[in-house]
């Protein structure tokens, strides 16, 4: 069985995988909730009858000898170990579903190198390469999406530089109005100008010098993929200067 096959055998099963702890999350989340509200009856009548008995002299009124019933202290450490066990079964989600992006990640790379392979050889051989071709823009070697692992100082900078261009951006930073400030993998490469991971559909500057390489779509203004040859904004200024000289 090929690296992809077994891929796609694993990715196969998750959404069941995932659909059964999501099950469990939900019936956790029941009890705990009914547990909460039991409890939270039964601490209000224990504090109405401690107010009661002290009004009547039967009890103490003293804080430190004052506390709840066992019974009632009991269904709170029910309900903390319920807790645990629902950040338990999101972890274990959470892990399921990064596996699956981390085999992903190693099946790209592998596709990467032997598209790389593959040009090299038909190169040396003088024919056309088989594989997608440049206006594919679906793998370029180590500039490639997901091919090279950028780190976040490279594409802060690059982001800044964008900033301050003498051609203003097309649209804003981000402009599908999406919450992208989530926790990801430290590792997963960032692109584009607005610095976040790979998402939808994403298009790759033809500069290959380019700092950034790869765009989302709305954050450069376009609907679909170009026709032809297409640059960044970064990119398109500089080239203006150079032909301008």
């Amino acid at each position: 069985m090929s690296f992809l096959e077994e891929f796609q055998a694993n990715l196969d099963s998750l959404p069941v995988i995932l659909q059964k702890k999501y099950s469990l999350l939900r019936d956790l989340d029941k009890s705990l909730h009914d547990i909460q509200r039991q409890n939270e009856q039964r601490c209000q009548q224990e504090v109405e009858d401690i107010r009661r008995g002290v009004r009547l002299g039967n009890i103490t009124p003293d804080v430190s000898a004052i506390r709840f019933s066992d019974e009632a202290l009991d269904e709170q450490k029910h309900s903390i170990r319920i807790a645990d066990e629902k950040v338990a079964l999101a972890v274990q989600a959470y892990d399921l579903v990064d596996t699956h992006i981390q085999q992903l990640d190693q099946y790209l790379k592998k596709f990467d190198e032997e598209l790389r392979r593959e040009r090299e050889n038909a190169a040396i051989a003088g024919v056309p390469s088989s594989g997608p071709d440049a206006t594919t823009k679906s793998g370029r070697g180590e500039s490639g999406r997901g091919g090279r692992k950028k780190s976040r100082q490279t594409t802060l900078a690059a982001a800044a530089a964008a900033a301050t261009a003498t051609d203003a951006q097309p649209t804003s930073v981000n402009p599908t109005g999406m919450d992208l400030d989530l926790p990801v993998d430290p590792n997963e490469p960032t692109y584009c100008f607005c610095n976040q991971v790979s998402y939808g559909e994403m298009v790759a500057c033809d500069n290959p010098d380019c700092k950034i390489e790869w765009f989302h779509f709305g954050c450069v203004g376009l609907r679909e993929q170009p026709k032809g040859k297409w640059y960044c904004s970064n990119c398109a200024a500089t080239r203006n200067r150079r032909k301008g000289k």
